[in-house]
């Protein structure tokens, strides 16, 4: 029986270890070689004006991604900008860019035991999909990423959207090969 416990008790401390990933993100050998356009400004600006604003509000242990693609699916956005979201998670996976040079790869980082204060959540909509980045603190230090799936909400979490027009072309805003 002790053996058992033991046993369960290593799996479980296992299970809430911190892992690491780094993945390559390559779109095609092309477009990750091809040089800066001309053709392509440095910077662009879209003009618009937001239509309405929509406040989502999650629940404890709600996924938080999940929660906001779902309410993005329900109330049929095309294009949004995220204007604010606080918080606070039981636990958080995120992911970041590791390096400087193309193809690009990132590291994502899930820690399933790890508390944490949402600071801000920031990002846009574009065409139906969540681009979707977040600042965490535990107290100790700030860090943060994009929002993968199985972060769960602790307290609640509320994100505020500024809703775009439909016939608005963000297309290209988080485009990389556009260069």
């Amino acid at each position: 029986m002790q053996k058992f416990l033991l046993a369960t008790l290593l799996a479980l401390a296992a299970s809430a270890q911190v892992s690491k990933v780094e993945i390559v993100k390559p779109t095609t050998p092309h477009d990750d070689s091809k040089p800066n356009s001309a053709a392509v400004p440095e910077a662009i600006a879209i003009d618009g004006k937001i239509e309405r604003v929509v406040v989502i509000r999650l629940k404890f242990n709600a996924d938080l991604l999940a929660g906001i693609e779902s309410t993005i699916k329900q109330h049929k956005i095309k294009n949004a900008v995220v204007l604010n979201g606080i918080g606070s998670v039981r636990n958080y996976h995120i992911h970041s860019v590791s390096n400087r040079t193309f193809p690009s790869k990132n590291i994502f980082i899930k820690d399933p035991s790890a508390p944490a204060d949402i600071i801000s959540i920031n990002g846009f909509v574009i065409d139906g999909r969540l681009h979707a980045h977040m600042t965490l603190t535990t107290g100790e230090h700030a860090f943060g990423g994009h929002i993968e799936p199985g972060t769960n909400v602790f307290t609640f979490a509320i994100l505020t959207l500024g809703i775009l027009p439909d016939s608005m072309d963000i297309s290209r805003v988080d485009d990389k090969t556009y260069r």
